[in-house]
């Protein structure tokens, strides 16, 4: 019995002990109310809803669903809210109680998403760890005042020869490239960032609509040959809900602001902005916003340019970084003058245009020279390459015009024969396959050749055979040169001599080549 007793006091003073640590915990607790706003599921499908009880809801707030989903409130009237679901709609119904967050969206910047793979929030879409961000920025953000800018100076080279001679980009600057379905426009925003391998610039592809295959070839192409380390994948393919593809666009752009904030480069491609109208109209229709031309609703024209906007050369007070948009539309039978691409034209400093018919013809890049116009970017051309493609585009222009005449079989003089076979030359010079970006002294040798008639006597042939391992040949055998080029974006007189000379020996040598191979044939 007396065990018995020692047992339960023991006891009793470990639960007395255990109050204590209790009350002890508990009067160390700060007590305040917390607020929390809820609203009901009114209706729900095709990756929207209308909610009822959020009168204090803001725009572009972070709705909760059950089960951790997500929306964004999109449209205010009086008594609903108009969401735009982040998530599959699978598990909502009407009826279901929401929450309100106060917060907008925001996703993760910083070096850590670097070389992943994200969707349009931030959260991983490849096998990698968790990413480590710097800070969680909104993605809709002001774009800079103008006094808080500097003029568009310093050049964005692209590896492709036509654009780098004839349509030069800036650092800051918002080119369009718009064409027909499967007429090379991704292939011009993918070569834009292989060429990124050795420079400065950061990188940041969003996809919007896009088909994963197509995506994952774009994501492998990057690894393989460009800049895959400092390149941000920000996808929204087509299986995605609408709300996913709605802000992919700017939650790429707050990716990207970040390095132009910290006084570096990026460029930022967007793939494409035709799809993310059609979602957009997608949303307002389903919310039963009233239509307008093309049953897009009156603010498609804003929610491009309050995103194209954001692209800009900052001063150097802020660091002077730059953010340089290359955005992507799609045209329907070479219609530039429908109602997205012409907003679009309206808004960025320029466009590349792409046909059809060139590219049918085998011409890649299949860029109309005569209606693509860059704004700025000739101000920040290096003067190498403006020295030697100052007359080109007039030449090339004259080549398509009579062009023309010798297709329906008129007569032309010597001279007309001259100018034309040199354009054929030009546009084979500018021909240029995907995947392989000429450096700034190959550009510069290239047209140097075009320039100097060095490849005059040779057959488009025997031009497709100079070109062959060109860069290569070119630091192998006139490193010097090169290199003070690529160095100083400038041509001297010694070096222009030196790079004249040894075009002129690989020019012979093809020729050669040629009367070799047909005479032992003959």
């Amino acid at each position: 019995m007396t065990t018995r007793v020692q047992k339960g006091g023991g006891l009793a003073d470990e639960v007395k002990a255990r109050i204590e640590e209790v009350r002890r915990q508990v009067a160390t607790v700060e007590s305040k109310p917390v607020m929390a706003e809820l609203g009901r599921v009114e209706r729900v499908g095709d990756g929207v809803a209308v909610l009822s009880g959020l009168d204090g809801c803001r725009l572009d707030e972070i709705l909760e669903f059950p089960g951790g989903l997500s929306g964004m409130a999109v449209s205010l009237e009086r008594g609903e809210v108009g969401v735009v679901l982040l998530d599959s709609d699978r598990a909502i119904a009407a009826g279901d109680e929401v929450r309100g967050t106060g917060e907008v969206v925001r996703v993760p910047v910083g070096e850590g998403l670097l070389g992943r793979v994200v969707d349009p929030l931030g959260r991983p879409r490849d096998d990698g760890p968790p990413i480590k961000p710097v800070r969680f920025e909104p993605i809709e953000r002001p774009a800079p005042r103008i006094i808080d800018r500097e003029l568009v100076t310093q050049s964005l080279q692209t590896g492709l020869l036509v654009v780098d001679a004839l349509i030069p980009l800036g650092r800051g600057q918002r080119e369009l490239i718009v064409g027909d379905r499967s007429t090379g426009k991704t292939a011009i925003g993918v070569d834009a960032i292989l060429n990124q391998k050795n420079s400065d610039v950061y990188c940041v592809y969003c996809a919007v609509g896009q088909k994963a295959s197509a995506v994952a070839r774009v994501i492998d192409t990057v690894r393989r040959f460009g800049p895959i380390e400092r390149t941000i994948f920000v996808i929204a393919s087509s299986d995605d809900p609408p709300g996913l593809q709605w802000i992919a666009p700017y939650a790429a752009c707050s990716m990207a602001e970040y390095f132009r904030d910290t006084g570096r480069h990026a460029l930022l491609v967007t793939d494409d902005l035709t799809k993310h109208a059609a979602v957009h109209r997608q949303v307002s229709l389903l919310l039963r916003n009233p239509p307008g031309r093309e049953a897009y609703p009156g603010d498609v024209f804003f929610i491009h340019s309050r995103l194209l906007e954001r692209a800009a050369k900052l001063h150097n007070r802020y660091g002077g970084g730059s953010l340089t948009a290359l955005p992507i539309a799609e045209t329907q039978a070479g219609n530039i003058s429908a109602y997205i691409p012409t907003n679009l034209i309206s808004i960025t400093d320029g466009q590349i245009i792409l046909e059809p018919k060139l590219f049918n013809e085998g011409h890649k890049p299949a860029v109309n020279v005569g209606k693509s116009v860059s704004r700025v970017g000739g101000k920040t051309q290096f003067k190498a390459l403006k020295d030697v493609a100052g007359s080109l585009k007039l030449e090339y222009a004259q080549f398509l015009e009579l062009e023309v005449f010798t297709k329906f079989g008129q007569m032309v003089d010597a001279r007309a024969q001259n100018t034309i076979e040199h354009g054929r030359r030009i546009r084979a010079v500018l021909g240029q396959v995907h995947s392989a970006p000429f450096g700034l002294a190959a550009e510069v040798a290239l047209l140097l050749a075009l320039k100097e008639l060095v490849l005059t006597a040779l057959s488009l042939a025997q031009v497709e055979e100079f070109k062959r391992g060109f860069a290569a040949a070119l630091v192998a055998e006139v490193r010097a040169a090169a290199e003070r080029v690529e160095s100083t974006g400038q041509l001297n007189e010694d070096d222009r001599r030196e790079l004249l000379l040894w075009l002129q020996a690989r020019a012979k040598q093809c020729s050669d080549g040629a009367a070799v191979g047909r005479d032992a044939a003959a």
